[in-house]
């Protein structure tokens, strides 16, 4: 077996094992509301650090302004709760457009 499919192999047993863990260990193992409060709040701080990485930088570098103009357009028509449909388009049109200006 080659070093890449032993890897795959492993890496599949392992997410099989880790989503196993969820059903497994229900009712068995108490959590206390801190750290539910707390597992919580690490999900949206990653959730948000994934969207700032994937906003802000290109290439390891800064991304230009028309994209986090995009994505702070699209939060602003999220946070409106308009259709999924009217925030994407409108993040890419206002994203098209900046870069149509010549902004970077």
């Amino acid at each position: 077996m080659s070093p890449a499919a032993a890897a795959l192999l492993v890496l599949a047993v392992g997410t099989y094992a880790f989503r196993l863990t969820g059903p497994v260990l229900h009712g068995r193992v108490e959590i206390s509301e801190r750290v539910r409060q707390l597992l919580s709040a690490s999900a949206v701080v990653l959730l948000v650090a994934l969207l700032a990485t994937g906003a802000l930088t290109e290439a390891g570098g800064f991304a230009g302004w028309a994209r986090p103009t995009g994505v702070a357009v699209a939060g602003v028509l999220a946070w409106r709760r308009l259709p999924f449909i009217v925030v994407v388009l409108g993040a890419a049109a206002t994203t098209a457009l900046l870069r149509a200006a010549g902004v970077p």
